[in-house]
């Protein structure tokens, strides 16, 4: 069984047990998360997808780390003109392990 979720405004297919990186979500390590965005849920053969999103179906997790990714460099350029700009960015995330995937009332 595997959904697709929205969160941070981007889209992730998850299953049970796996860990992903998400944009940052605000809590402490150890407590749970609810992600009731849920596009499409399928179960074998069984696909639900949502118009936008499915009604009464939930993935529920714990937040296992809060970090900063590695530094990326920004580097603005023009040429013959003079100008540089170097500026370094290291963006926030939240690894989650997911628990269960539910469907029916939440």
């Amino acid at each position: 069984m595997y959904a697709v979720v929205a969160t941070g405004g981007k889209q992730y297919k998850v299953h049970e047990g796996q860990t992903l990186r998400v944009e940052k979500i605000p809590g402490e390590v150890g407590t749970a998360v609810t992600l009731d965005q849920v596009l499409l849920l399928a179960d074998g053969e069984d696909v639900k997808v949502g118009q936008p999103t499915l009604p009464g179906v939930c993935v529920t997790g714990r937040i296992m780390e809060q970090g900063k990714a590695k530094k990326i460099i920004v580097f603005k350029y023009k040429r013959r003109k003079g100008y540089r700009k170097k500026q370094g960015h290291r963006q926030q995330y939240t690894a989650l392990k997911i628990d269960k995937i539910s469907e029916g009332s939440s």
